[in-house]
């Protein structure tokens, strides 16, 4: 019995060597999936706000791949390793390493510098990271947590409403994250900061 995974707009599919990745075996639809991984981002969420980080850890390959590693490694082998093959969104996979490290940089320079707002700089960290891809899956729910965690370890403001709604399962709330996230794509980057706040 192997994993039958619906996608659905804007999720990432994986490839077959990815999902021989799971490591509960008696997991067969997304709704289980969905259960699990969300037990286990709580934990990692419960390990964030029992913490404080600078700048100078957060913004770094290491605790990005930490973060996570601590959202789906109970579910996933492959969780906080930079993905091995191309897909449907991101940059080819060899760039992942040099373009996350130029995003840290730049980040780390943007807060040091206060280039703009906390918002600002949260939100383009977290799009930069999404476009990315550094993962075979759970980018989406990765970005958004890393802007919370910009937001509210660096500028100790509260983490983002993201809609209050789930952004995992296709809803109004998603349709309108994924419009705001096309204009980022795009170069306005006001709607996705917009949302994130709504």
């Amino acid at each position: 019995m192997g994993l039958d995974l619906e996608y659905i707009y804007g999720q990432t599919p994986l490839n077959e060597d990815e999902k021989e990745g799971l490591l509960i075996p008696t997991i067969a639809t997304r709704q289980e999936l969905d259960e699990f991984e969300q037990q286990n981002i709580e934990e990692a969420l419960q390990w964030i706000l029992t913490r404080s980080f600078k700048a100078e850890i957060l913004l770094t390959e290491k605790f990005i791949c930490n973060l996570h590693k601590r959202m789906y490694g109970n579910v996933w082998s492959w969780a906080g390793k930079f993905r091995k093959t191309d897909k449907n969104l991101g940059i080819d996979k060899w760039q992942i390493p040099v373009a996350t490290k130029a995003l840290c940089d730049d980040s780390l320079f943007w807060v040091k510098n206060s280039i703009s707002s906390p918002e600002e700089i949260a939100i383009r960290f977290k799009h930069r990271i999404v476009s990315i891809h550094c993962f075979p899956y759970g980018n989406g729910r990765h970005s958004r947590l890393m802007a919370d965690i910009i937001i509210n370890k660096i500028y100790n403001l509260p983490m983002f409403s993201w809609g209050t709604s789930d952004l995992v399962h296709q809803c109004n709330a998603r349709s309108a994250y994924l419009k705001a996230v096309k204009k980022a794509d795009n170069g306005f980057i006001q709607p996705l900061i917009e949302f994130a706040k709504s």
